[in-house]
């Protein structure tokens, strides 16, 4: 009888394992330092550890997929995964068609170039400014800088890259990923100040769910409200971007 329990006990604690909650989180990881690859191939970044503590207060399981930013939303149309986390700027357009949790970091922007390369966003015009496909960077740039000419990449290392061989002038991005790119050149100056149009960046970075997965929608921000009030939320912060 005992040896019967016992192995019910086990069957039933391998059940609830296996029947636990898998959120399958899309992400673009070549953003340092919201998501990048370490030497060990794993993906880390601001938005990893965010999401785990997401999933640990919802007491599911996190996994991580990487894939171009610009395939990031039509990804949770077709339910290939259940949401993306990826610096991805909550947007009037975007919202068309997909939902997004509760704004997660504040985002601005800024443009970035080789010193004595480009005096300020004035000179921008006419210039070839890289910013990646499918971002609210490149729709700034097309929507609001006509005479600036956009070069989508699939990521900000290709378009930091061809900056340096002088294929491009400047690299339009995000305010906190740019600012790492100066950890490591001292050969770079930002251009103007960082750019907050509401209309673009003033809504922060949300997390992107399919519109039918209203469920999801409301765990995800009752668990980031969770991780803001208990400190675990600055504690990540402090990692990323404390002093």
């Amino acid at each position: 009888m005992k040896k019967l329990l016992l192995a019910s006990i086990i069957g039933l604690t391998a059940f609830s394992a296996a029947a636990q909650e898998e959120i399958k989180f899309a992400m673009e990881a070549t953003y340092a330092p919201f998501e990048y690859m370490d030497e060990n191939n794993q993906i880390q970044g601001f938005d990893v550890d965010l999401a785990n503590a997401l999933c640990d207060v919802i007491e599911a399981k996190c996994s991580f997929h990487n894939q171009p930013f610009d395939s990031l939303i039509p990804a949770l149309k077709f339910r290939r995964y259940d949401a993306a986390i990826s610096g991805i700027d909550i947007t009037e357009q975007r919202q068309k068609v997909v939902n997004f949790t509760d704004a997660y970091y504040e985002n601005s922007a800024a443009f970035v170039a080789l010193k004595d390369k480009v005096a300020d966003q004035n000179a921008l015009q006419g210039k070839r400014v890289g910013v990646q496909n499918g971002s609210t960077h490149q729709s700034y740039l097309t929507e609001q800088m006509g005479k600036v000419t956009a070069v989508p990449y699939a990521s900000y290392q290709d378009a930091f890259i061809d900056m340096q061989n002088g294929r491009i002038d400047s690299v339009f991005g995000d305010t906190a990923v740019v600012a790492e790119w100066f950890k490591k050149n001292d050969s770079l100056v930002y251009v103007g100040s960082p750019v907050t149009n509401a209309k673009y960046f003033g809504n922060g970075f949300g997390i992107a769910l399919n519109k039918d997965n209203e469920a999801l929608l409301n765990k995800l921000n009752a668990a980031l409200k969770t991780v803001k009030d208990n400190g675990t939320y600055q504690q990540i912060f402090d990692k990323y971007f404390g002093e």
